[in-house]
């Protein structure tokens, strides 16, 4: 009876068991159902397309600038490399020359073979004849041997600027190669930006205005502030200045300046008058005018017709003239936006400026407080 028990106890034992590991298994089998039917990620705010958006537009503005950077030395480049090639036809004149002159003197050797200086003065007719001879015999000797010393130097300078060109070609190579990669990542950005405002419903392109217009209106109210600080601070100079004149007996100080101050108004004046004419004109990056700027082409085709070259990035424009503060800004100045300094636009005054916005936009008038200011500087 008892070895009967015993087997009933063990299969009584084990049914439980199986039955709380198929239970496990169920429910983790639910769990991970569920998991993998999950909602997808929330959809972005309005608010975090227009970050992303604006941080992408900077992005290709970046880019822009090392396209524009790469196309200057690329330009650079070739310039160099065909001055070196034609260097290199030139000298391969020359060398062709000196192997001629050679080849003539080796020919007229051979034609007329070589006489030992000893036979030539038994079998010449007297001593004076032979002593001509010999002096003739000398200044052909001389002769060869600076054709053969003109073969050399002109085979080692061939070989030189052969070198040079090819160590130019291969930096224009890079130079060319930096140039396609800078565009394709100006138009990837672009691409980024593109889709990300496709996808807005016609109530969020309504949102995102309406944030757009507030950020407008912000940047307006700096810019009204600093235009009357500027005023106040005009008017507190020209009091001091007419203070100053009355007291030396000069009558007012306010109508008349130095030779260079206005030099440089006029100058600010040409600068101004020519980017006005170009409002209405769309961005294109990459672009130096007349019918399309971006930022760096618009400021280098302004100051350019003043009279006054400036570099074509806008890291290199920021190097040139003089630094001076937002609050001492004059109309003509360059202003410098964002720590990577990917963007710049022309002051003309009360806060305002002229400048290239993005791509879709066209040349406007825009407080400068519309993004953040990196310096400005004043190129002349």
């Amino acid at each position: 009876m008892a070895s009967h028990r015993k087997p009933r106890t063990r299969v009584r034992t084990t049914a439980p068991a199986v039955g709380l590991t198929t239970a496990a298994l169920a429910s983790v089998t639910l769990l991970s159902t569920q998991s993998a039917m999950a909602a997808p990620d929330p959809k972005p705010g309005v608010e975090d397309v227009q970050k992303k958006v604006d941080d992408l537009y900077r992005q290709a503005g970046t880019a822009t600038q090392q396209y524009n950077q790469a196309k200057e030395a690329s330009a650079a480049q070739r310039a160099k490399v065909d001055a070196l090639l034609d260097d290199v036809a030139e000298r391969a004149d020359k060398l062709n020359e000196a192997r001629r002159t050679l080849g003539s003197y080796a020919a007229a050797q051979y034609r007329s073979g070589s006489i030992t200086p000893s036979a030539t003065f038994f079998l010449a007719d007297d001593p004076q004849s032979y002593f001509d001879q010999s002096q003739l015999m000398d200044r052909m000797t001389s002769r060869q041997q600076q054709a053969i010393t003109d073969f050399r130097t002109q085979q080692a300078k061939a070989s030189k600027e052969r070198a040079e060109a090819v160590r130019s070609l291969e930096t224009l190579t890079t130079t060319q190669t930096t140039l396609r990669t800078s565009k394709q990542d100006v138009q990837k950005k672009l691409g980024e930006a593109r889709t990300l405002l496709s996808k807005l419903t016609a109530e969020e392109k309504a949102r995102l205005a309406a944030i757009e217009r507030k950020k407008e209106a912000e940047a307006r109210r700096k810019a009204q502030e600093l235009a009357k600080q500027q005023a106040a601070a005009k008017a507190e100079a020209d009091r001091k200045a007419d203070e100053a004149a009355k007291e030396s007996g000069g009558g007012t100080g306010t109508g008349t300046g130095s030779g260079s101050d206005s030099s440089a108004t006029t100058g600010a004046e040409k600068v101004l008058a020519f980017a006005r004419a170009q409002i209405g004109k769309p961005y294109v990056w990459g672009a130096t005018g007349p019918a399309s700027y971006d930022c760096s082409g618009l400021t280098q085709a302004a100051w350019k017709s003043a009279g006054v070259d400036i570099p074509r990035t806008t890291w290199d424009q920021v190097k040139i003239g003089t630094r001076v503060a937002t609050a001492d800004l004059r109309p003509g100045d360059l202003v410098f936006f964002y720590d990577d300094i990917s963007h710049v636009g022309i002051y003309k005054g009360d806060g305002m400026m002229i400048h290239a916005p993005k791509p879709g936009a066209n040349v406007r008038e825009e407080s400068i407080y519309y993004m953040p200011i990196y310096g400005s500087v004043r190129p002349a």
